[in-house]
């Protein structure tokens, strides 16, 4: 925790602040190793404080790292007693509340918001981080061999996100509450495949589907991304074809991934062979991104991030193909980069058909 304090108080510096404030639950839980209603404070000396309200106080003491507590009362109580510590210092904030940061102002001159110090900090995992990812990408891996077993014909999309929900909480991984969608996973048979961010449905799987299955949970804080397209018998030539070219594109992707590389060339190594192979504007979206405290964080592996791998920054490769009314293929894995990509996910890329 100290080592991420000094990150932070460094990325804070660079944009001339010397105090951090948060009031985003990831950024808290980074900084104070407690997830909940408060706020946080770093200060320049590296003090750390956290102001809850009564609710929550005892968790904040009993899970933060190094924090002193203070209690106030929700709302302008919570402001007050953050103002009272920090009006002369240089503070940068993330919080995004336009009359919050309004009344904030008024009271603390040097203040400036913004996340950078925060998402600068957390691109690059510690090993602890590291060690959570990879336990998180082993419950996926045995969730998509529990794919393999209880996938059938007749079966519905929801069914399906059932068993594996079930599963996934014995282990202790949880829905990530990403805001986009009204489901912890996405399966998407047939069809509902060349939606990339399907809504799980009530539709029942059918020979010759594709079904998209990506598994997207927390584990320990911290989110784990993978996908597979599994095959009820026999696809289509196109579908089949389409298979192969995914394939082989994550291949290229991974290949790509290393130390210094800048992220929109592994973008341009999955999307220029699926280009090649006449797939090209059925990819439609970005190669992949960062994970760790959220779904989707820096950096992004797109093409127009202009931002170099780093050692120890997670992120996914994802290339995909999707065709209206037809099906849609996407292969993910989260992986670590070192002087290449440390895929964490086990689980075969063949195309099995069930």
């Amino acid at each position: 925790m100290k080592q991420r304090r000094k990150n932070l108080l460094k990325h804070a510096q660079k944009i001339e602040c010397d105090t951090l404030v948060t009031f985003e639950p990831e950024n808290l839980y980074y900084m104070t190793g407690f997830w909940g209603e408060a706020i946080g404070l770093l200060e320049k000396n590296g003090k750390t404080t956290i102001i809850a309200p009564e609710l929550e106080v005892g968790r904040a003491r009993n899970e933060s790292v190094d924090c002193s507590v203070i209690t106030a009362e929700r709302g302008t109580g919570l402001i007050s007693s953050l103002i009272g510590k920090i009006k002369k210092n240089k503070v940068c904030t993330d919080c995004q509340n336009y009359p919050i940061m309004t009344s904030l102002k008024k009271s603390i001159p040097k203040i400036k918001s913004s996340s950078e110090p925060f998402y600068n900090s957390r691109m690059i995992k510690d090993e602890k981080e590291i060690q959570i990812l990879k336990k998180g990408s082993k419950i996926i891996d045995e969730m998509f061999e529990l794919c393999v077993k209880k996938i059938k014909i007749g079966q519905k999309e929801s069914e399906l996100q059932t068993i594996l929900m079930k599963y996934a909480l014995e282990q202790q991984m949880f829905d990530t509450g990403y805001k986009s969608t009204l489901n912890p996973l996405i399966i998407a048979g047939g069809p509902n495949g060349a939606l990339p961010h399907a809504q799980v449905s009530q539709r029942k799987f059918k020979k010759g589907d594709l079904v998209v299955t990506d598994l997207t949970l927390r584990y320990k804080g911290y989110v784990s991304d993978s996908t597979r397209t599994f095959a009820l018998g026999k696809i289509s030539t196109q579908a089949n074809e389409a298979y192969n070219v995914v394939q082989e594109s994550q291949k290229l992707g991974l290949k790509a991934v290393k130390h210094n590389v800048l992220c929109k060339d592994v973008d341009l190594a999955c999307r220029k062979y699926i280009d090649e192979k006449n797939f090209g504007k059925y990819f439609i979206h970005s190669t992949g991104h960062g994970i760790g405290l959220e779904v989707h964080e820096l950096p992004n592996i797109s093409t127009k991030s202009t931002i170099q791998l780093k050692e120890n920054m997670a992120i996914t490769v994802e290339p995909g193909i999707y065709i209206e009314n037809k099906f849609g293929i996407r292969i993910e894995d989260s992986l670590i980069v070192k002087d290449r990509a440390i895929v964490m996910h086990k689980f075969t890329k063949d195309l099995l058909t069930i």
